[in-house]
């Protein structure tokens, strides 16, 4: 665009035409945005460009520039260039932002009578032959553009060059971003093209820990409409931070009062994305659990530690899917929290020498089972539809704070609502004819068998159908009733076992004792903790 109207008649029509192009819909709708052709220029810490509005702007109209964490770092003013067909347009010139961005947020806000008329946004990324080398922008460097890397170096405003990420994803499968602050800004733009790609994944990691991020759990376009953005203008926050003093705080009286002690920091470990007005929206994972690795304060014994997931709301701990190794835990889950790791030494009087002993004790430590009493398991009561779904849900590491079902004889007030919430989107139980649940009746090893396949398959770790052929020996089997695929399932995995050489028991009620053995050879399976 030319900064003033020409004089010459010939090349008063030329920008006229050119205006006419590029804004044809201009006249129809009340509108104001950035001049996309040209674009705006980002170049040795100066940005121009031009902006259009349907409104005599007053003189006092601003554009504004973010950073790519969201602060304000500049504004400068909107001058009047010309008009046509009812559309003026404004440019903008602003120096001495710096080059330390890989790209800026813009926000032009033309005002009428002194009043915001409309809030309109553009990105402009700088230009990557820029002499500046504010080195943020990941492994930036000025000159010459930017190079693909296995590795890049993000510097503490958490800025990731899109060019950069672009090339170095294109080029490797696996690329690892270390952090210097507590976060990554991911352009989206960069990411798009690799999200239909299982191979690529971003290793993402700093002091406080690593967040693995597989790009084909990414739904761009959901996460871009949750946050009023498009793809090309969403950022991606992966951030890995000490969680603040008050909830670790919160987090040491809690596992102090379970018997505990913490053998970890507490991290916050959260991936939102970013849109219009600093708006955030959580990612949804659905059913794929990511892995995140926390390092441990000393070496902990996987059979008395266990990862764990602070509910800010309740204040209190839950497990959370891990394997321990002599340094670290793996914490695998599909959603964002506060974890920490934790160690128990938990033990009831009434299993001593119980050929369940060792399976009740880790469950325990797991803060997957509990007692009847604090020292009391009493491990051959029988166990209810509603107890066993809290304990499957549980194992998975499942958010229980949705309590609406369409069970009648499920209220929301109910202790069990939440889980049985949880564990029905999560398909791992279903109700019966009359639309009812029956909490309260006792389980039976074939709905036991059923559930623990179905955890199986949400944890993405069900083992090859083999059809029913592995229940010939049992000369009961025919007494199953609903479930002969998934108890054939259950036997080939080793997850349930004949009461003797030649009867399975389908429809006996189960035992606490026998939850927890299948629970623990459930987690095994699911890779969800140590063997």
């Amino acid at each position: 665009m030319k900064p003033a109207v020409m004089r010459k008649t010939a090349q008063v029509t030329a920008v006229m035409l050119i205006i006419s192009i590029l804004l044809p819909v201009l006249a129809f709708a009340a509108t104001s945005g950035f001049v996309t052709d040209p674009k705006p220029v980002y170049k040795n810490g100066r940005v121009t460009g031009s902006v259009y509005s349907d409104v005599y702007a007053d003189v006092y109209s601003q554009v504004y520039f973010y950073s790519p964490d969201g602060s304000q770092v500049s504004t400068t003013q909107a001058v009047y260039s010309s008009v046509y067909n009812g559309v003026y347009t404004y440019t903008f010139d602003r120096d001495a932002i710096g080059s330390g961005y890989p790209y800026l947020r813009m926000k032009f806000e033309p005002l009428m009578n002194g009043a915001v008329y409309a809030s309109v946004y553009e990105t402009v990324y700088r230009t990557p032959t820029d002499s500046g080398n504010g080195g943020s922008g990941g492994g930036g460097g000025g000159g010459g553009g930017w190079s693909a890397s296995e590795s890049i170096s993000v510097n503490s405003d958490g800025s990731v060059n899109a060019d950069q990420l672009d090339k170095s994803l294109n080029q490797y499968d696996e690329v690892t971003l270390t952090l210097s602050g507590d976060a990554a800004l991911l352009p989206a733009k960069a990411l798009k093209n690799y999200t239909g790609n299982t191979k690529k994944l971003l290793k993402i990691k700093n002091s406080n820990g690593q967040y693995n991020l597989p790009l084909s759990v990414l739904k761009l376009d959901d996460l871009a409409g949750k946050v009023s953005t498009t793809v090309d203008d969403l950022i991606v926050k992966v951030s890995i931070a000490k969680a603040s003093q008050s909830i670790s705080d919160s987090v040491y009286a809690a596992a102090q009062a379970l018997g505990g002690s913490v053998a970890s920091n507490i991290i916050d470990f959260n991936i939102v994305g970013l849109g219009k007005d600093n708006k955030t929206a959580a990612l949804d994972l659905g059913n794929n659990y990511l892995s995140r690795i926390l390092p441990t304060n000393k070496s902990v014994d996987a059979s008395k530690a266990t990862a764990i997931l602070y509910n800010e709301t309740t204040k209190k701990l839950s497990f959370v899917p891990a394997i321990f190794s002599s340094s670290d835990a793996t914490i695998k889950r599909n959603g964002s929290s506060v974890y920490a790791v934790i160690e128990m030494n938990k033990s009831f009087t009434d299993i001593s020498g119980h050929w369940a002993e060792g399976y009740i004790k880790l469950l325990a430590n797991k803060l997957v089972v509990d007692g009847a009493t604090d020292t009391l398991f009493q491990p051959e009561r029988g166990i209810t539809r509603a107890e066993f779904a809290a304990l499957v849900v549980r194992s998975l590491g499942l958010d229980t704070s949705s309590t609406s079902t369409s069970f009648k004889d499920v209220s929301s007030s109910d202790w069990f609502a939440g889980v049985v919430g949880a564990a029905v989107n999560a398909k791992i139980i279903d109700g019966y004819e009359d639309n009812t649940f029956k909490p309260n009746n006792q389980i039976n090893r074939e709905e036991l068998a059923a559930m623990v396949v179905r955890a199986l398959n949400y944890a993405g770790a069900a083992p090859a159908a083999n059809g029913t052929s592995s229940l010939a020996k049992f000369k009961d089997a025919n007494s199953i009733v609903w479930a002969k695929n998934e108890i054939a399932v259950a036997v080939d995995a080793g997850i349930i076992d004949g009461m003797t050489n030649d009867t399975i028991g389908p429809r006996q009620t189960a035992t606490r004792a026998q939850s927890a053995t299948m629970l623990k050879r459930l987690l095994v399976k699911a890779n969800f903790i140590n063997e």
